[in-house]
């Protein structure tokens, strides 16, 4: 009998959500959409760039520098200026975002062996851009400096740089993953937080009450569905980010899906609690909003965790998407290894397991 009042809640609370053809595309199609617009559009790369050089120089080693740079496949375009007034105009209209000066004397000063300093101004207004673009010609200066070096006897002593696990620096290899853990956790929240909401504005509420249906049944039957849909989702994604975005899943996908059940398990209950204490899906919606951006800012998506507040770092580790965020991240790009995976785990585990009492309490108070 338990076993199937507890199928009975499943199939009704599934068909609540899946009658409406509407419904249904909504559960697929914006997550869809959100991996790919998020996918481009959260990047840290800056492309299509005009650089601004003033060249008071005309020697061999400026005109190879502003040839590397004008070769560079983030710049779009060279801007030749003429003055310093004319630099710090094209700066002020944003004409340029950044523009690189050359002293009269640069390539000499090169080939006396004395040396050269290269000028550069950056647009601050955009300052994201303007530190990315600075990488891109110190880089290019360093490279040009390298090739000359190289005709002089050899230096003792030098660096190689190695990046692991994302040897490219490919934007598109650490946005994907944590993609996953972001979309995860509106599309759950969006659909559990309207579940208690729903029933009480459609007036059914009431039946729920009087039905032989156990409290921890009800609460079972609204879970799941949840849980099923998020799955359903991380599959999706799972299958199209190495297959369209070429970003390689180097760890184990078992052990992947048993720490993404207890997150969405943890995303059930937070998402429970905010039903339970809406008296509309207006409010339901509002509250979910107002969860949902907390847990995307202290997730260490924008910006990591080690760079927060002591006191804010102690709310972000009670935040379930901090945790799934390195188990998604590590399993496609480092092949993590299962005590990583488990001892980001166990949070997971707590949090569900606390999120979920408080709002069965919550709901059993609600029901008596």
């Amino acid at each position: 009998m338990i076993g199937a009042r507890l199928r009975a809640i499943i199939v009704k609370e599934l068909w609540a959500i899946l009658r409406d053809p509407k419904a249904r595309i909504t559960l697929v199609v914006p997550p869809l959409l959100q991996l790919f617009l998020f996918g481009f559009a959260s990047t840290l790369e800056v492309s299509s760039i005009r650089v601004g050089v003033l060249n008071m120089d005309n020697g061999a080693y400026s005109r190879e520098v502003i040839q590397r740079i004008a070769g560079s496949p983030n710049v779009a375009r060279i801007v030749a200026l003429r003055s310093d007034a004319e630099l710090r105009q094209a700066i002020d209209r944003q004409q340029v975002i950044a523009a690189v000066r050359f002293d009269a004397t640069f390539s000499a000063d090169i080939a006396a062996g004395r040396g050269a300093t290269l000028g550069a101004i950056y647009d601050g207004r955009r300052s994201n851009a303007a530190q990315i673009v600075s990488g891109y010609i110190e880089r290019i200066a360093g490279e040009v400096g390298a090739s000359v070096s190289a005709r002089a006897p050899p230096v003792v002593g030098q660096s190689i740089v190695t990046h692991w696990f994302n040897p490219n620096l490919t934007y598109l290899w650490f946005v994907m993953p944590a993609l996953i853990v972001i979309i995860a956790a509106v599309s759950a929240l969006s659909v559990v937080s309207q579940s208690v909401a729903r029933e009480r504005e459609l007036g059914t509420f009431d039946q729920l009450m009087v039905s032989p249906l156990r409290t921890y049944e009800i609460l079972i039957g609204k879970m799941v569905p949840p849980v099923v849909i998020g799955l359903a989702n991380v599959t999706l994604f799972v299958l199209l980010i190495p297959t369209v975005f070429g970003v390689p899943l180097t760890g184990s996908l078992l052990l992947f899906y048993i720490a993404l059940l207890f997150y969405l398990l943890a995303l059930t209950g937070i998402g429970m609690l905010i039903s339970t204490l809406s008296q509309t899906q207006q409010q339901a919606f509002l509250g979910m909003f107002l969860a949902t951006v907390p847990l995307i800012i202290l997730s260490g998506y924008a910006s990591p965790v080690d760079n927060m507040p002591d006191w804010l770092r102690i709310i972000a580790y009670a935040n379930p998407p901090t945790w799934f965020l390195n188990i998604s991240e590590g399993v496609f790009l480092k092949a993590m290894p299962a005590s990583a995976i488990l001892a980001n785990t166990w949070p997971l585990v707590i949090i569900a397991g606390v999120s979920i009492a408080a709002a069965s309490m919550l709901f059993r108070s609600r029901m008596e």
